[in-house]
């Protein structure tokens, strides 16, 4: 078990390309130093002053250019840098997109701890259940401050803000229990807001994720918060108030009084609750209120497992592109 807890371990596929990576250019550039450091100690014991006096004044030959130790001493090191951009960068992209079919987990930051809640309602504090093998999808946000999500066996940490939304996904390799940090000063007991991420079998994962009190899904609490606050008086299937329907509408963009579009994501929703006037869709009035100070950041998210449970039914009013 130590060994898990060791800072080489890698449990995840992005860890071990990431540590090819960082091993490279660690190498490349312990190269140049060693070569650098080594011409020094020459240069210095060769022409040290002594020397020079007791062999007396050295007839030079003048100093000639060589055109082609200068266009290698520029190429060569652009080239190598070119390279690890682009290595970067891949590995960057790789990150910042997660795969299509995910396990999403939804993950509330507050001081001074991680508050996290599975798909089917199963909530966990300053800890995460995951299975093995299955890429898993976080969307997290902060209720206070900013902190930053960050486990080093998977190579990965994300910035969590108030009032955005972050994503950060990985797919662990390795069954065991990994530290997880917060690494964002956050307040008196930073050092406090830790966790534990348990990598489980799948099959232990399914007993353990379905085990416990039955409690409502995410979607069905977020309908029944739908309901509770009065969204389906302008946004149901049988509402007289003229507003967009939701059906089928996350995932698409939306036309927007303004002419442009809106992608609707997390962050399009979230927004949509708490500053309605900000982007208003095409052909409705402003008359939304704002339902800031009246639902937690829980609430949201609720809502936003609703609204994304309806992305697979069509829209009624063909507000979506």
């Amino acid at each position: 078990m130590r060994e898990l807890f060791a800072w080489h371990v890698g449990a995840s596929p992005y860890a071990h390309r990431v540590d090819v990576l960082f091993w490279t250019l660690t190498g490349i550039t312990g190269a140049v130093a060693l070569g650098v450091i080594t011409v020094m100690a020459v240069f210095a014991i060769r022409y040290r002053r002594e020397a020079v006096m007791a062999r007396g004044p050295i007839d030079e030959p003048p100093v000639t250019g060589k055109r082609w130790v200068e266009i290698c001493w520029i190429v060569i090191p652009l080239l190598i840098f070119l390279a690890v951009y682009v290595w970067g960068a891949n590995l960057y992209f790789q990150y910042a997109s997660p795969p299509a079919k995910t396990l999403e987990v939804y993950v509330l930051a507050k001081q001074w701890m991680w508050k996290v809640e599975h798909g089917n309602g199963r909530r966990e504090i300053n800890e995460l259940h995951v299975p093995r093998g299955q890429a898993i999808k976080l969307v997290m946000t902060s209720q206070d401050v900013i902190h930053s999500f960050y486990v080093p066996a998977f190579r990965v940490k994300r910035d969590v803000l108030p009032g955005r939304y972050a994503v950060l996904w990985f797919r662990p390799t390795r069954s065991g229990v990994y530290h997880l940090f917060c690494a964002e000063y956050c307040g008196t007991d930073h050092s406090r807001m830790g966790g534990r991420i348990l990598v489980m079998e799948p099959e232990d994962f399914g007993r353990w994720v379905s085990s416990g009190a039955p409690t409502a899904t995410l979607a069905a609490a977020g309908e029944e918060k739908f309901r509770a606050f009065g969204c389906g008086g302008c946004h149901g299937e049988n509402a007289t108030v003229h507003a967009p329907s939701l059906a089928g509408i996350f995932g698409h963009d939306v036309p927007l009084a303004t002419g442009q579009f809106a992608h609707v994501d997390e962050r399009y929703i979230r927004d949509s609750i708490l500053m309605p006037s900000r982007d208003i869709a095409a052909g409705y009035p402003d008359v939304m209120p704002s339902f800031t100070g009246r639902v937690s950041e829980e609430d949201i998210l609720d809502l936003i497992a609703y609204v994304k449970s309806l992305a697979s039914a069509p829209s009624a009013r063909g507000d979506i592109r």
